[in-house]
């Protein structure tokens, strides 16, 4: 396969997407920009973009090192403190831009799950404003990556193969990556519009490898389905909404990552919209406190298929890992008010499942209907009109 054009063109490219399609930043716009230093030239190159299109960007230097000293060494009160220069930014900021830039992306793992708890609660509001003014028309957001030697680490890739992986999955290799997104909208719109209106989603595994498989059945009456086109994530590809209920079990294929931490052979079973029984082979305490946080964070938030086939391999990122095109995932704790889900947390925790077989583990392929009608078997979406 050939290279990628160069690292300093791609950052280029990342940036007039994020900027110019993504974000749409209009004169006049207040753009926050958060970012740890190391994502500095692309922090630049944003900057550049904001300018030439008018708006006024304001960086907001993040840290690991000083969330971490918090995390470690804070007390109730500190951790329980929210800025209000960070509720200033959400209620003042029309466009929010964020990069996920690691420099050592198990930089939590060794804290109190309840202190991580504690803190994700201190940051709830933040949460509930950014929703309801994206809601509101108010605010544009959008979080990238920027790939660091850490997160290369993590998929157990080079940082320029990682460089590839993330440039290629954006589609910044092609001539035109803006004109390639509208086409992945138009393409997506198919599915989305197929699935508007439908009743109930049931996604299926066969029992195998000595687990019981998935057998979920998920309400959607009445929900809104979402094309995830590049705007909010980039890269994108999912179509998704909000549930009203959800019953049934699930075994998510891949290790549930959330704040450098991970959670492996992570089974829900779900009643009612709310995960009433949940274990984990690896790290089920840190599961556990994830889920008692609040009491919206068992609540199923959002249920959605996965439609990026660039992205074909896990990569231990949930930004990438969710799109895989031939999954789905039901994320438990906060939904998105635009897709029909009412539910509040200070938890939204996207887990993955694997729908195309594995000949390699004897791993079966899935299906998911929608009112009885087949319309993903194996991973391939079978809706009339759609093509890869």
């Amino acid at each position: 396969m050939p290279r990628t054009p160069s690292r300093g063109a791609m950052v280029e490219r990342l940036a007039d997407v994020i900027v110019n399609y993504s974000t749409g930043v209009k004169p006049g716009d207040f753009v926050v920009i958060q970012s740890d230093p190391v994502a500095m030239p692309l922090v630049e190159a944003v900057v550049e973009r904001v300018v030439e299109a008018g708006g006024h960007p304001h960086w907001c230097a993040r840290s690991e090192a000083c969330e971490q000293i918090l995390l470690e060494s804070g007390n109730e009160a500190q951790l329980a403190f929210l800025s209000p220069i960070d509720e200033c930014m959400m209620e003042r900021a029309d466009v929010r831009i964020a990069f996920w830039a690691e420099v050592n992306t198990r930089s939590a793992c060794s804290v109190d799950p309840a202190r991580q708890a504690a803190r994700a609660q201190a940051r709830r509001p933040l949460m509930a404003t950014s929703m309801r003014r994206y809601n509101e028309g108010e605010l544009r957001w959008c979080g990238t990556l920027f790939p660091t030697q850490a997160s290369a680490q993590d998929a157990g890739m080079s940082l320029r193969q990682y460089e590839d992986f993330v440039y290629r999955a954006g589609k910044l290799h092609l001539p035109d990556p803006i004109a390639a997104w509208k086409a992945v909208h138009e393409r997506q719109e198919i599915l989305r519009e197929w699935l508007q209106g439908r009743k109930e989603l049931h996604f299926f595994v066969p029992p195998h490898n000595g687990h019981d498989g998935t057998d979920l059945r998920v309400n959607v009456d009445g929900s809104t389905f979402i094309n995830c086109d590049g705007h909010e994530n980039f890269p994108d590809g999912e179509v998704f909404a909000g549930p009203k209920g959800a019953d049934g079990f699930v075994n998510y294929t891949y290790p549930a990552l959330y704040n450098g931490r991970s959670a492996e052979g992570v089974r829900l079973a779900f009643m009612g919209g709310r995960a009433v029984e949940a274990s984990a082979r690896k790290d089920e305490s840190f599961l556990i406190e994830m889920l008692d946080q609040d009491e919206g964070a068992r609540n199923m938030g959002e249920i959605a298929i996965g439609t990026n086939y660039d992205i074909a391999a896990f990569s231990r990122n949930t930004l990438f890992d969710e799109k895989i095109g031939g999954t789905f995932h039901a994320a438990v704790g906060a939904g998105y008010p635009e897709s029909g889900s009412s539910n509040e947390s200070g938890l939204h925790w996207d887990m993955v499942c694997e729908l195309r077989p594995d000949p390699a583990t004897g791993r079966p392929g899935g299906t998911i209907e929608a009112d009885g009608e087949v319309f993903s078997r194996d991973g391939e979406i079978l809706v009339e009109g759609w093509a890869r």
